[in-house]
């Protein structure tokens, strides 16, 4: 047999242990089965369900009824101008695809040990095609927020949309790396600390309350802002709702602050699960 045919491998499979391996080429050519877990989350989200897809529509309207009757009614929190019921289900639609992506990828390790311990394949993979699942609820969720904006509008509200509109794209991919960069740091901490995986839920509701989803920005006290917008969220809640609503509160050192805030959480989440999915089989 001649000996070149041995070096025409498809996949070589060494033992890195760097914490800089990321594995970019193999995800790549793992786009395939990136798809494949795409469907695999849409089949198993809505297998046992009545509603369906219908989930993606109830949920954010529900909440926002909730909030619009507690914050809105009862605690008389001003919305800077704006419809009760669109402030908060602006920040709803934000806010709902961030907490899929950390909740969907926070558990990576554990809820796919059966997987990973069979084949190998970039384990990065899972994680991504929870974001990617992500943009279909919240594209679907969006096309609600739109529909009662233009209602909002059409009955005389005073909306002031803005070039901002353009950045859209860029908030949700944003937001994407954030949830991705966020959920993997957990998930690989999960693997030797569980308690974590029990205390996802009360940590993501603190967390939206910490993010101007129930009261604008301009409710912080100004000497307090500059703290508060480390919270990468702050800024981009705000963003979206200057956008389409026009409440410009945000500054651009808040941008700034909050770019910087997930490009660190981005790249110590995605380096530590590379680190730990090399081992996490003797841990979890």
């Amino acid at each position: 047999m001649d000996n070149r045919d041995n070096e025409n491998w498809d996949l070589i499979i060494e033992p890195k242990t760097g914490w800089f391996n990321l594995h970019l080429g193999d995800v790549w050519g793992c786009r395939d089965l990136i798809g494949l877990f795409v469907k695999r989350d849409f089949v198993t989200f809505y297998k046992q369900t009545i509603l369906g897809p219908l989930w993606y529509i109830i949920q954010p309207i529900f909440n926002t009824i909730v909030f619009t009757i507690i914050f809105g009614k009862i605690a008389k929190i001003p919305t800077d101008g704006i419809p009760p019921f669109l402030f908060y289900l602006s920040g709803n639609v934000v806010w709902g695809y961030f907490a899929h992506c950390l909740t969907g990828t926070s558990n990576t390790f554990v809820s796919n040990a059966g997987i990973f311990g069979k084949v190998y394949f970039p384990r990065i993979s899972v994680p991504i095609s929870v974001v990617i699942t992500g943009v279909f609820q919240f594209i679907i969720q969006f096309m609600i927020f739109l529909g009662f904006y233009f209602y909002f509008m059409i009955n005389g509200s005073d909306l002031n949309p803005s070039f901002l509109i353009l950045l859209l794209p860029l908030l949700i991919f944003q937001m994407a790396i954030l949830g991705l960069g966020m959920g993997t740091l957990i998930s690989a901490l999960t693997t030797k600390y569980r308690d974590l995986t029990f205390a996802m839920g009360f940590c993501v509701q603190l967390w939206m309350y910490l993010t101007p989803i129930v009261y604008p920005l301009s409710q912080v006290p100004e000497r307090y802002r500059i703290i508060y917008v480390f919270n990468p969220m702050a800024s981009i809640v705000e963003l979206f709702r200057a956008a389409f609503l026009g409440i410009n509160t945000v500054e651009p050192l808040h941008i700034a602050i909050s770019i910087g805030m997930t490009v660190i959480i981005f790249l110590t989440g995605i380096m530590l699960f590379n680190k730990i999915e090399k081992t996490f089989m003797d841990t979890v």
